[in-house]
């Protein structure tokens, strides 16, 4: 099976998706986090890096439980493309 590339919206979001779970995180350490959530750190620590920016949804889910957030705050703030205005030009 090959893999589409990822557009740069995807990996846009996954690396948002990224900095709010490191944050979310806070002194925790990745192990602690990574182990709450039934997944290995190394999982943990590529989507934090955004080198797996589309983790599978119930990865996301189990993270989200594992840091106390909320998936409509996740996908408030991460999984929803910002949409861009068009620019008016004189």
């Amino acid at each position: 099976m090959v893999r589409n590339p990822l557009t740069p919206e995807e990996r846009e979001r996954g690396e948002r998706l990224g900095q709010l779970l490191r944050e979310a995180r806070g002194g925790r350490s990745m192990v602690e986090v990574a182990t709450t959530a039934g997944i290995s750190a190394e999982t943990l620590r590529k989507i934090e890096t955004g080198r797996a920016p589309t983790p599978a949804f119930f990865t996301v889910a189990a993270l989200a439980r594992a840091l106390g957030l909320s998936m409509d705050d996740i996908d408030h703030r991460t999984l929803r493309p910002v949409r861009k205005l068009p620019v008016a030009v004189p």
